[in-house]
């Protein structure tokens, strides 16, 4: 097959298989884990060929966008992995306000060349994550408590299944296909080459506040930001992040950061939605008090990524949760206790929860989000580090709704993620579409 080249294809051994086979991790931290061959498509006829190779020579297949999987779940011993990072084709529709945009697009690169047009898509807050991982696993992104998680705005997928097919799939055409594709993340079981995304006008206006506390106020703020998370507006997305330093803010000292952005028709309608967040009871302590100012997409990613620095050992978990803040308390306290140096990171943050949810295999969610984010350096520190996480969330585990495949960590800690009856019934659709089991499933589940 003209697929199987030197400047695609690379088996275990071979010159440029490990640069490969890196290139599909961004986390330094990488698995000791070694496909037998590497497979780069550039096209949806390279992904064609690449699972009929694969089924002619029995392997089970892993699937690569991007490679900002926290646990880098697509790269498994032994079969193929299949990178899919070149697949980076974008078209708008202005007048249907849709887009078909391929797997390896960078959602950050995709959601600002939509602001230039005054359109919308709730891309996710990191930027360079590819759509592809993304859009599967559900999509926690700008503007999320207003317009829900990203996988509800797809409308559509090109897809290649086990068999080698290559088909679109939607509502009306393979709908037990599309349903499973809205949320099974790395468990899906096909190919994505194409995603087919409602589009959104750009609110007019994107804001923020800041409120920057010391840590020693840490109950008095969590309880209040538990307390408040049902009443923030719609449009506010309530973050709450604590950290062992804030160098954007110029502080050495650990620190509560209450930065929540904000999608409205004006300022002032900004400025009311946000007004709750200044209402903490120790207000009076904090460190920096903004309540609000206008920013951009652009400002918001430069931002968020001041905690997500290159060159770092990372390690993810979290939880879902509807405990009280009395019920909480215990372990936010464990957390900020034991918490690494920055920029790892503890984020409480609110969510809407809907009972109105479109017809998808995501659908597990609650009031609130906690997760953790282990960031370090230097291998030496592996062993102190790197439970920290984990062991942090499995305390709380007795608390917890589930995960978010956002930031999965099955390898390390087996957890709920779908809701029993739609795991019930992606088993049985994953039975009819790959009954050889082609793609691997989640990490931990085979």
């Amino acid at each position: 097959m003209s697929l199987f080249t030197a400047e695609k294809t690379f088996p275990r051994g071979a010159a440029g298989y490990e640069a490969a086979r890196r290139a599909t991790v961004w986390n330094g931290l990488v698995p000791q884990r070694f496909p037998d061959v590497i497979v780069q498509a550039h096209n949806a006829d390279d992904v064609v060929a690449a699972i009929h190779y694969a089924r002619a020579n029995g392997h089970r297949v892993g699937i690569c966008s991007g490679g900002r999987s926290w646990s880098a779940s697509h790269l498994r011993d032994g079969g193929m992995l299949l990178d899919v990072s070149r697949l980076d084709h974008c078209t708008v529709d202005t007048d249907r306000m849709t887009a078909r945009v391929g797997p390896g697009k960078a959602a950050s690169a995709f959601a600002i060349d939509l602001d230039s047009r005054g359109l919308f898509f709730p891309a996710g807050h990191c930027d360079g994550i590819r759509l592809g991982g993304y859009l599967l696993q559900g999509g926690y992104g700008w503007n999320g408590p207003a317009v829900g998680p990203a996988c509800e705005s797809v409308l559509g997928l090109e897809v290649v299944t086990a068999d080698g097919e290559h088909r679109y799939c939607d509502a009306e055409n393979d709908p037990d296909l599309y349903w499973a594709a809205r949320g099974s993340g790395p468990g899906f079981f096909g190919v994505v080459t194409s995603f087919t995304l409602l589009l959104r006008p750009r609110p007019p206006v994107w804001g923020t506040c800041l409120y920057v506390y010391p840590i020693d106020v840490a109950d008095e703020v969590f309880t209040w930001g538990r307390a408040i998370s049902p009443e923030v507006d719609d449009r506010v997305e309530l973050q709450i992040a604590s950290c062992r330093s804030l160098p954007g803010a110029g502080l050495d000292h650990p620190a509560i950061a209450v930065a929540a952005p904000v999608f409205a028709d004006s300022d002032e309608e900004a400025t009311k939605a946000l007004a709750v967040l200044g209402t903490c009871p120790v207000a009076d302590r904090a460190i920096i008090s903004l309540p609000y100012a206008p920013t951009t997409l652009a400002n918001w990613y430069a931002a968020v990524m001041t905690n997500y620095p290159p060159g770092h050992r990372y390690i993810a978990d979290g939880m879902f949760t509807s405990a009280s803040a009395e019920e909480l308390l215990p372990g936010i306290r464990k957390i900020i206790e034991t918490m690494p140096p920055h920029p790892s990171q503890f984020l409480f943050t609110g969510w809407k929860t809907s009972e109105d949810r479109a017809d998808m295999v995501y659908g597990l969610e609650d009031e609130i989000y906690l997760a953790l984010y282990t960031a370090w350096k230097d291998p030496a520190d592996d062993e102190r580090y790197g439970d920290w996480a984990q062991s942090n969330m499995a305390a709380m585990s007795h608390l917890a709704t589930g995960i978010a495949l956002a930031d999965e960590n099955l390898g390390r800690r087996p957890a709920r993620f779908i809701t029993d009856p739609n795991l019930a019934r992606l088993e049985k659709v994953r039975a009819a579409y790959d009954p050889e089991a082609r793609f691997h499933s989640w990490m931990g589940h085979g």
